[in-house]
């Protein structure tokens, strides 16, 4: 599968705005990988990462903490507030960021999977979930208290 490089301009950051990021190109590799070391990296069943290369991405505020995964892997994310960011190879001569730091994440839907050795058995039930709709609908007080008290930074700079 080759993958493309698009000259597109994709911002985002973490979640409490010390880190904000820009590229200015990515590649059209949106994918979910299902590995142990993207579970536990990202704290979730899964990591959704699309690719900027490392020559169009740049770091517009704060700088990335970054953890080395493995000898040939690091891993950043802010120090305030914890967010996963990227997964950056160190010889691929691009970095795959998280899709939900992006401020518009539904631009990139995945197009492969892969680490399907570790998927969580009852990944393939997820659209038969129940769903309780937005968020705080079932608890409208609760969702006011949050949404004022809250300081999670917005989805732009």
């Amino acid at each position: 599968m080759s993958i493309r490089r698009v000259d597109i301009t994709a911002t985002g950051g973490c979640q409490c705005g010390a880190v904000r990021y820009r590229a200015v190109a990515m590649l059209d590799n949106a994918h979910i990988c299902h590995c142990r070391m993207c579970q536990k990296a990202t704290g979730g069943p899964f990591a959704a990462l699309v690719a900027a290369p490392d020559d169009a991405l740049t770091f517009t505020r704060g700088t990335p903490a970054v953890f080395m995964s493995s000898e040939r892997v690091e891993r950043g994310f802010c120090r305030d507030c914890g967010t996963p960011l990227f997964y950056h190879s160190l010889d691929s001569g691009r970095t795959n960021l998280t899709i939900g730091s992006l401020d518009d994440p539904a631009a990139f839907p995945p197009h492969n999977q892969m680490g399907s050795e570790a998927r969580m058995p009852w990944f393939g039930d997820l659209p038969t979930l129940h769903d309780d709709g937005e968020t705080g609908a079932a608890n409208p007080e609760w969702a006011a208290a949050i949404a004022r008290t809250s300081r999670q930074a917005p989805d732009h700079d």
